[in-house]
Order: C-alpha cells, then structure tokens, then sequence
C-alpha cells in the first residue's frame, strides 16, 4: 500500500535528489580532473580528444628514433673532428720533413768561369766577374773573353745566336723558355733557370755556376743559342752551349742524378706519418652509434611524422666511406713510389701538402653537409616534441575541469543541499502540526 505524501515534502524530496546527483557528477570531475569522461558525457569533445591524444602518442614514439638519429650523425660529425685534427697532425710532419733540407738533390758544380787572373784585373770576386760576364762574344776577339778592368768579358756565345734557349727536365715536368742574348749575363742565366721551379742555379764563390734539382729526380739542364727563340730551344735540348757555362752535353741527355744520400731527420718522420696515418682509418670506423657509422658508408633515416607512404616524412642521410685512402693520403716510405710517398723528396713533399689541403677540403665539405642534415633533425625533434605538447593540450581543453569552477559548483550544490534539507525538515513539521489537533 502506497504512502501518501505531502506536496511540500515531495516537492523538497525531489529537489534534494536532484541536488545529491549534481553534487555526485561534480565530485566525479574532481577526482577525474575531466569534465568529459565517457562519450555519453559529450561525444563531440570525447571521440575529438581521443584522436589528438592518439596523434600526441605517436609523435612521441618517434622522438626516440629521430634522438637516435641526431646521435647517430653527432657521432660521424665527431669522428671527422678528430680526423681533421689528425690531418692537422699530418701537416705538422711533414712541414718538420721540409724544415729538413734533402740530401738526396742532383747537384752539379761546372768548371770556374772566372780565374785568379781576372779576379787581380778587375778587383772583384770571382763570383761576381762569373755572374757579369756576358753571354755573346760581342767583338769576336778571344781577349775579350777575359774579365779585365775596362769590360766585363763573355762566355764566347756567337753574336748571331742573338737568343738563348733553355731546356730542363725532372721526373714528368719541363720547363723550356728563351730570351733575348742582347747584354744579357751569366747572371740572367741563372735567373731563368730559378724560375723554373724544377731546378735551382747560383754561382758559387768559385765562379762555378751550380745546378740543383728541386726534388730527388734526375735533372737534365740544357743550354742553348741560336738566331731565333724556337731554334734555340731545339739547340738546348742537346745541350749544345753547356760547355760555355763549365757544364757537359750529358746534363741535358743523360742528365744530373741523385746523390742518394738520405735524410736521418725525414726518415725517423716517417714511421710518425704512417701511424697518424693510419689512426685516420681506425678513428672512422670506430664513429658509429648503435651499429650505424656514417662513417663506413651506412645510411639512416629519420622519421619525422607518423603517416605512411607517400605522406611519410622522413631525411635520409647516406654516408661516405672515410679512409686515408678515400682522402688520398699514401703512404711514406723512403725511396720513389707512385704519388708523394718519398719523403726524402721535396717535391712529393709539395704534393703531399697539396693533398692534406685537399683532405681538409673534403672533410669540411662532408662535415658541412652532415651538420646541415643535424640541424634539420634538431629543428624537427623540437617541432615534434611541441606538436605533441600542442595536440596534448588540445585534447585537455576538450575534456578536462576547471577545477575552481567545479570546487564552486559542489560548494552552491552543498549550500543548496541544505537548504533542501531544511525545507524537507519544514515540509515534515507542517504534516505534524495536524496531530496536535487531536
């Protein structure tokens, strides 16, 4: 049997369990902290969180592999640091092996061009009355070949062989020039020949002119005259007026050889650039990260989104095999190979310079491209990481509670509650009221 109720206290039953059940979901939210719970609570917000949240996650997956990948190209970067120090090194040995004069030069001293005589007519050295003495025998008289106080004497070149020609050979390189004979010197002879870059020449204080080569190859020196430049290159090329300058014929067709002396000094540098040399190989294949060396050849490759296919964003880095070899750094020995191994030579010391030049060049260059691809990835991880953020807090602001704004709700609800709990109390004491009419 049902009990009957009063208006008033029905009325303040249901305002109080309406009450109860707004206090209950405002509850729910703070202990959640998210004002959107289930789908039911707001569909729109709910699923929309669900697919940023999903996004956020996925982005984050993918900061391992891209802090992989940083790494990975910081350790090849780190690698060609060192190799370039190492080149550095390199340099250093074989300036030390420069700093070293060869001893191992073709060198050749002619017969004197001046003699004491001279030398008591003209009160000069006898290098100097060499280096004035002119080249054409001006007056075709056999005296003025001598020095004397009044002229400085010839080496006795015909008059009509108005130009001398010069031919020099070492190793692959010639050099072959003419110039005018017209009041040229014993002294423009040995400025031609030093501007060859092959050999050098000076006159020594024995009036002997003194040919040397620039390196540890034969030197063929060749000295000739004639009416016209190009006759007198071909009269050169046999060495046909070397007499004239206290040298034979055979310098220029058999030519000026090494002594074959070493250098103590450039040997003991040689074990040095070898073992630098050497370290070059081992430092780049012990550059990797997580058994991938930029350095050995290796690529890798960065993902930085999490679609697929043809949306896929991604940078691939391909590496490069870097070795002593690739960086054509040969090795030095002390006798004549192939490139610039002899370190007893100058000249392949000089290709030996060019090439540590063109090894920096090629490390810089490579170094160059790895830290644009670094700073690329660098830039991505940062942008990912601040999407993911983005996208988390997106999500939030769909879902989540104003925690002030729901601690006010549940206060005005718990205010309201007793109010309502009054009011029922009230309600109540008006039903008994009637039974004191009894």
């Amino acid at each position: 049997m049902a009990t009957a109720i009063s208006n008033g206290v029905r009325s303040s039953l249901a305002s109080l369990q309406t009450i109860t059940s707004q206090a209950a979901a405002v509850q729910n939210r703070l202990a959640t902290g998210k004002k959107v719970n289930t789908a039911v609570d707001n569909p729109v917000n709910y699923f929309t969180a669900q697919s940023l949240n999903g996004r956020s996650d996925q982005l984050k997956g993918l900061l391992d592999g891209i802090s992989n990948g940083i790494q990975t190209v910081q350790a090849a970067s780190k690698g060609i640091d060192g190799i370039t120090k190492l080149v550095g090194s390199l340099q250093s040995t074989v300036k030390q092996a420069q700093a070293d004069a060869a001893q191992n030069r073709p060198t050749k001293a002619g017969t004197a061009l001046a003699t004491a005589a001279e030398a008591a007519l003209t009160s000069k050295s006898l290098k100097d009355i060499a280096l004035d003495k002119k080249l054409n025998d001006d007056d075709a008289s056999a005296a003025n070949n001598t020095a004397t106080a009044s002229n400085s004497g010839n080496v006795g070149i015909t008059t009509a062989s108005v130009n001398i020609g010069l031919s020099i050979v070492a190793g692959s390189t010639t050099y072959e020039t003419s110039f005018s004979s017209a009041g040229a010197t014993v002294r423009d002879v040995v400025n031609e020949i030093n501007k060859s870059g092959i050999a050098t020449a000076f006159v020594d204080e024995k009036g002997q002119l003194n040919v040397k080569g620039t390196g540890s190859e034969t030197v063929q020196v060749g000295i000739g005259a004639a009416a016209l430049g190009p006759g007198a290159i071909t009269d050169a090329q046999t060495g046909l007026q070397n007499d004239k300058f206290g040298l034979v014929a055979a310098d220029r067709t058999t030519g000026i050889t090494s002594s074959g002396v070493t250098s103590a000094v450039r040997s003991n540098l040689i074990q040095q650039y070898n073992d630098l040399r050497t370290q070059i190989d081992e430092l780049a294949k012990d550059a990797g990260f997580n058994g991938v060396n930029l350095l050995a050849g290796d690529k890798v490759s960065i993902q930085f989104n999490e679609k697929t296919g043809k949306n896929q964003s991604k940078l691939d880095i391909q590496g490069s095999t870097l070795s002593s070899d690739n960086l054509g750094i040969a090795q030095a020995t002390n006798s004549q190979l192939t490139g610039f191994s002899n370190f007893q030579n100058d000249s392949d010391l000089n290709k030996a310079t060019e090439a540590l030049t063109g090894a920096l060049t090629s490390l810089k260059s490579l170094s160059s491209t790895f830290g644009a691809n670094l700073s690329v990835a660098q830039t991505r991880q940062d942008f990912t990481k601040d999407l993911a953020d983005v996208l988390s807090t997106g999500a939030s602001n769909l879902v989540n509670a104003d925690a002030n704004e729901e601690a006010a709700n549940l206060l005005s609800l718990q205010t309201r509650q007793q109010l309502s709990q009054t009011a029922l109390s009230l309600s109540s004491q008006s039903d008994q009221a009637v039974l004191r009419l009894f």
